[in-house]
């Protein structure tokens, strides 16, 4: 059974995933963060921008190779490195002993250190007043494996968060006393306009790298060679002093104001980041509208083996909607686009990865839903249809289905709706649907409240538009 829940995941990559084209030019694709500002973040005309981004696109210049910069969440970036999905990292990654185990890391090209920040007007100053409380960092940071490694002599608890604005505001709400960050990252959000403060000097000093792997050792050469090029003729300095200014804090919020909306109101920040927002939407309806067909066209058919009267049809239709039912449906975009590539040798692209998560986990419960509708249909219907001498398939087809079908169709539209909202788990993997366009935005502003009430009004509109349309056509069925 489970072999062929393993065979349809391979059958859907025969299908969607293209072969590798070999090119007559270097050209890599270069995995971040964006939401890392001032390192990577996308400026008020919604390009990436920052220094990371400059620098690696300086020095793919300086050494006659291209670059495509894909912004995929630093955890995600990290995974698709080590299932060889993209040829290298630049995020703000500390170089540690662990990660040049696994990856080639570069030689630093930024030193930072680790601070703690509050919120504005709070009595602590210290690490030793965080003795009983709850303290907020960022997954897979050294700024959050520095503050672990406080625990237990300063007795504090931590609490974890994917990207930054949600550990601040964490802090600016009290439910955390406290996070930790790198210094420039902090001292970015602090001059955007984020009501913390700093209170601790900058400590654990560490460089960052970029990060590829044995395979590509070439690229991490070059990357140093272009980091020296640029750093004797001027550009590197001109690259930090572009997003930090000289150093003091007027002019980082001088430079910082140079990417920011000038219309910081809600229908100024709605109006400057339309566009942005749209495209997050389209991206998000694409993701849908495919999906849902292919986990119908599967839901359908996997339905109809359950209620075959064929033991191995009905295990198969079984095991199908228990297995991807049951697994959540991170782990399985994960597994997708991070796992299966080592398995196949082949690259997964994050859209078509995202479509077959979409379509095993929508088509499972697409599958329970037409078994059940099925079902639901009295069984004197069948009984009756055979006693006139039609065969199983044709009185399935003829007698069953049309029933079924019209038990079915709120469930087809509800389900619509849930893999509509189920795309912003996609984000994980570097879709760039609505969810991941927000926190993109987000990440350039800090405005978290008004972006995220903009992305909620969007959803609850389209949402509204199909629970309409889910009663017009139960309507027109039921008539």
């Amino acid at each position: 059974m489970a072999l062929a829940a393993t065979l349809t995941v391979l059958a859907f990559l025969t299908i969607f995933v293209p072969r590798p084209v070999q090119a007559a030019e270097k050209a890599y694709v270069i995995g971040t963060d964006v939401t890392y500002a001032p390192f990577e973040f996308a400026n008020d005309k919604n390009q990436y921008v920052g220094i990371d981004i400059d620098l690696m696109n300086a020095i793919a210049k300086t050494e006659g190779f291209k670059v495509t910069i894909k912004p995929v969440g630093f955890n995600a970036a990290v995974q698709s490195l080590e299932a060889k999905q993209i040829d290298g990292v630049i995020a703000g990654m500390s170089i540690t002993p662990e990660r040049q185990e696994k990856f080639i890391m570069s030689d630093p090209y930024y030193s930072v250190g680790v601070v703690m920040a509050v919120k504005a007007g709070s009595k602590i100053t210290s690490l030793k007043q965080l003795r009983g409380q709850r303290v907020a960092i960022k997954t897979g940071t050294a700024a959050g494996a520095y503050a672990t490694s406080l625990q237990k002599k300063y007795g504090f608890k931590t609490v974890t968060f994917d990207d930054s604005n949600n550990m601040y505001q964490d802090v600016t709400t009290g439910n955390s006393v406290a996070c930790f960050e790198d210094s420039p990252v902090m001292q970015y959000a602090i001059n955007t306009g984020m009501k913390l403060k700093i209170v601790t000097k900058p400590a654990n000093a560490t460089g960052y790298g970029f990060a590829t792997t044995k395979e590509h050792a070439a690229l991490a050469r070059q990357f140093n060679a272009g980091l020296k090029k640029l750093k004797a003729n001027g550009t590197y300095s001109k690259i930090i002093q572009k997003y930090l200014g000289t150093g003091s804090k007027k002019s980082q919020a001088a430079a910082n104001k140079k990417t920011q909306e000038t219309d910081r109101s809600f229908f100024g920040l709605l109006k400057a980041n339309w566009g942005t927002l749209m495209g997050g939407l389209q991206e998000t309806l694409l993701v849908t509208v495919v999906a849902i067909i292919f986990a119908t066209i599967v839901g359908v058919l996997i339905g109809l083996l359950g209620v075959l009267p064929n033991a191995f049809a009905r295990g198969v239709s079984i095991t199908f909607i228990y297995i991807f039912r049951g697994l959540p449906l991170l782990v399985l975009a994960l597994f997708i686009y991070t796992g299966v590539p080592s398995l196949i040798g082949t690259k997964v692209p994050a859209f078509v990865a995202g479509i077959i998560t979409l379509t095993l986990n929508e088509g499972a419960y697409t599958a329970a839903f037409v078994k059940g509708g099925i079902d639901a249909v009295d069984p004197g219907q069948m009984e009756a249809a055979r006693s006139l001498g039609l065969p199983f398939g044709k009185a399935l087809r003829k007698v069953i289905l049309p029933q079924g079908i019209r038990i079915m169709i709120p469930s087809f539209i509800n389900q619509f709706i849930i893999t509509l909202k189920d795309t912003s788990i996609l984000s994980i993997i570097g879709i760039l649907e609505l969810t991941q366009t927000g926190k993109i935005i987000i990440a350039r502003n800090m405005e978290g409240f008004k972006i995220w009430t903009m992305v909620a009004l969007i959803y609850v509109i389209i949402i509204t538009l199909l629970t309409w349309l889910s009663k017009w056509v139960q309507k027109k069925v039921q008539a």
